[in-house]
């Protein structure tokens, strides 16, 4: 009895000794385990999703390549070349990188990221010497990469491994790159899609047409020239309620050919920062108020726009009153904003020309004054007059942006009311009226009377 233990026990350790070997096996072969679907925690996959190329992984996880990464990491090991995300952020070209996340182009996205992708384990000690040449290997987009070795540098193809071996997994490595890798298929895909886009792109039309009489747009409108300007005047385009605002002109920025008035706008601004001694101006447009917003959306509609801009030294004079009452720094920034496209030049002559010329302003109905004075142009009279004091600071032919030396303040009307002095009237007694009446007829009566007696 005693040896039927003993050969029971010997069993269940040889039992025990194989259960240990299998597993260890399938512990030492994680491709057994990722051929049922799922990732080990140890692999390539799960290292790249939680590495440095942040911007590569989500590309991954747009493309949904997940599991047919699965499916490659479960019959082979793999070899990553992964771009930096500088390469996909900032590099890239713009136009290029919404062509790839568009919905439509999903079969050209899987191939671009495919294409970095080789089913062969290739470490750094295992690439080709400058004397074997290049070496082609197979991607998993069934295209060819090539891995090159010149001047000291591991390359593959046009792009340089600036960090070989970088994560390394029993399942696949990590290189990373320079740049990004483009297949030829994905760029001619790319071109003859914005190509066609270019053939098939809308026809820009001209702002429609207006009815004096009832200030509104007719139904159907008329065709205009590219670059016309709007039809509505500023001050309807600046009126609340959509019913007035007018159609984009065509011009040669944005989807639809319009002007893109928020680039233009926020390039003005960035100059105004630049170019110093206007931040004071800058810090009212952006932060203070939603004029900057506004006017990019005048541009983008055709309007030109002129700006006086008072330097630093000029906004530091204005008093906490002056900017304390509600709607006061759009207010002043309004008589600032001329809604026509005017240079140094343009202007100076202007008042050469007529001596003095009154500007529009955008703050309705008052306007600026501007004269020649000491060789240059000077806006206002009196002691709220500035001069142009630093000319064309930015100049795009939609955005005009001249610097000036003080705050312009419209003229306050004096409105005097006529006084009306009362006028003293004698009122008669309405007593003894009747009385008064009859004397006065029998006193005509007894007078024609004697004269009668005369003529007898």
């Amino acid at each position: 009895m005693d040896r039927r233990i003993y050969g029971g026990s010997a069993v269940a350790n040889l039992i025990l000794f194989l259960l240990l070997s299998s597993s260890s096996a399938l512990s030492k072969n994680p491709n057994t385990s990722s051929g049922s679907g799922q990732i080990n925690s140890n692999s390539v996959l799960v290292a790249l999703l939680d590495s440095r190329y942040t911007e590569l992984s989500e590309l991954v996880e747009k493309a949904l390549l997940l599991q047919t990464l699965e499916d490659a990491v479960g019959r082979h090991n793999i070899t990553i070349f992964a771009p930096r995300n500088e390469a996909l952020e900032r590099d890239l070209d713009p136009e290029f990188k919404r062509f790839l996340l568009e919905p439509g182009n999903l079969k050209s996205l899987q191939t671009l990221l495919m294409f970095h992708i080789i089913p062969t384990r290739v470490g750094s000690d295992q690439w080709p010497s400058e004397d074997s040449g290049r070496v082609k290997h197979v991607t998993l987009a069934n295209d060819h990469l090539h891995l090159i070795k010149g001047d000291g540098r591991k390359m593959v193809d046009s792009a340089e491994i600036i960090r070989p071996d970088d994560l390394t997994r029993p399942d696949g490595l990590i290189h990373g790159i320079e740049q990004l890798l483009i297949p030829r298929s994905v760029q001619e895909d790319f071109n003859r899609r914005r190509s066609l886009r270019s053939i098939s792109a809308v026809l820009p039309e001209g702002a429609p047409e207006v009815d004096p009489r009832t200030n509104r747009l007719k139904k159907k409108p008329a065709p205009a020239p590219a670059g016309s300007p709007p039809a509505l005047p500023i001050k309807s385009a600046m009126a609340p309620g959509p019913s007035l605002a007018p159609a984009p002109a065509p011009g040669p920025g944005g989807k639809r050919h319009h002007f893109d008035g928020e680039a233009q706008v926020k390039d003005f601004i960035h100059t105004l920062l630049h170019y110093g001694g206007y931040n004071e101006m800058a810090d009212i447009l952006v932060n203070l108020t939603s004029l900057a917003t506004e006017m990019g959306r005048l541009v983008s509609e055709g309007y030109v726009l002129t700006v006086l801009a008072p330097n630093d030294e000029a906004m530091v004079k204005l008093t906490t009153d002056q900017l304390s009452e509600p709607g006061a720094p759009e207010q002043i920034v309004y008589y600032h904003i001329i809604p026509e496209y005017q240079t140094e030049e343009s202007m100076y002559n202007s008042v050469r020309r007529f001596g003095k010329v009154k500007f529009d302003t955008l703050r309705f109905p008052h306007k600026v004054v501007a004269k020649e004075a000491d060789g240059s142009v000077k806006f206002g009279d009196g002691e709220r007059s500035a001069y142009l004091f630093d000319p064309d600071i930015y100049t795009d032919g939609r955005i005009s942006v001249q610097g000036i030396d003080g705050v312009l303040f419209p003229e306050v009307e004096e409105v005097v009311e006529s006084v009306k002095k009362p006028v003293k009237k004698v009122v008669q007694p309405r007593r003894g009226n009747l009385l008064e009446v009859a004397c006065r007829m029998l006193g005509a009566i007894g007078k024609d009377a004697s004269y009668f007696t005369k003529c007898r």
